[in-house]
């Protein structure tokens, strides 16, 4: 029967590892990759990177420890626990595992590491020691999320509570800045919905119509202090939102039409009401969230760079005020093989804001 993966792993942690660790000091969580970390997880996540696991963390003067600790448990964790194998077979490469039956010693998913160790892997930067502007834009909002999300079973070393709590969410100026961005991209295309309809595009519209529904979920999080997740959870995420009732069925609506025009109408709709949104934050001077036409046009638009102005304007913050309006990391790029590389995703943002 199955049961949401932080249950699995929480019960595993207690009853099966901990017993096996005599005493010595750790820290023990499931963050990191993985579809019940965001609480999203399903019967079919089953087939691959789910079961009971779990990172172990050990203090620096006790990781020369960790090879013995991973054989002990290899030889003397149940082969199942909750009726879930404790053994995996590697089934891609040599890091994608499932669960699969075992008579020998079990190849368990408990991962033992220093914090040290495992921070850079995952980040790419130390959180503990500080994060400047540019760290932050970086960090992208999927890797923040994994931090952030899952659940502490112990912190015996008093080192995950206060990461999550640094990690937890964004300074306030470089909220301003990411949120500022947000709306900049909007503003680049909203134009192009009824653009594209007018010369008789209309697959092209809807094709933009798609990319603005995408930032306008990404954005509606944002507003909420929630970070995105990465495409295969953003509809579960923005679900979980209180705009989504009266949001969700408007971008549907704007995904569905097969005419410009209403599908302008829909996304017009979207804008007035996360522009509201915006003005309730108080993080900025208040906008008219009102749309209007585009330049003299009969295209209804927002105008969002107006949003982006008001934000880059009470920011303080000397590091980001001088930054053009690039963002944060998946503001600026989606590929999955550089967000997921900790140093290349560093050194396109560096190279992205060399300029300023």
């Amino acid at each position: 029967m199955f049961v949401p993966g932080l249950q699995l792993s929480r019960a595993f942690y207690l009853e099966a590892v901990r017993p096996l660790l005599d005493g010595l000091p750790h820290s023990a969580a499931r963050i990191g990759s993985g579809s019940e970390v965001l609480g999203y997880d399903t019967p079919r996540s089953a087939d691959h990177e789910w079961g009971p696991r779990l990172s172990l963390f050990l203090s620096p003067a006790d990781a020369g420890r960790a090879d013995e600790l991973d054989r002990r448990l290899a030889e003397r964790l149940p082969r199942t626990f909750g009726g879930w194998s404790t053994h995996f077979e590697i089934v891609e490469g040599d890091h994608i595992g499932r669960m699969a039956p075992t008579d020998g010693p079990v190849r368990h998913r408990v991962g033992i590491s220093t914090l040290d160790a495992w921070l850079p892997r995952h980040l790419g930067v130390e959180p503990r020691a500080g994060l400047s502007a540019l760290d932050w834009l970086a960090l992208p909002t999927q890797a923040l999320a994994e931090v952030t999300g899952g659940a502490v079973f112990h912190d015996g070393l008093g080192e995950l509570g206060p990461l999550r709590e640094t990690l937890r969410w964004y300074p306030p100026d470089v909220w301003r800045y990411v949120l500022a961005c947000g709306w900049q991209r909007i503003s680049q295309e909203e134009a192009f919905v009824g653009r594209c309809g007018e010369v008789g595009d209309e697959l092209g519209s809807a094709v933009v119509a798609a990319r603005l529904v995408r930032d306008l979920m990404r954005l509606a999080l944002l507003l909420h202090r929630r970070y995105p997740p990465y495409g295969k959870w953003l509809g579960s995420a923005f679900a979980g939102l209180p705009v989504a009732d009266a949001l969700g069925h408007v971008l549907r609506a704007a995904l569905a039409a097969t005419g410009w025009r209403e599908r302008e109408q829909h996304l017009a709709t979207a804008y007035e009401a996360l522009a509201a949104a915006q003005n309730g934050t108080g993080l900025a001077e208040a906008v008219d969230p009102s749309t209007r036409p585009y330049f003299g046009r009969p295209f209804r638009v927002l105008m969002a760079d107006r949003f982006a102005d008001a934000l880059l304007a009470a920011v303080t913050d000397p590091a980001l005020t001088a930054l053009t309006r690039v963002g944060a990391i998946d503001q600026h790029t989606d590929n999955t093989d550089l967000l997921t590389d900790p140093h290349r995703r560093r050194a396109v943002t560096r190279a992205a804001h060399a300029a300023d």
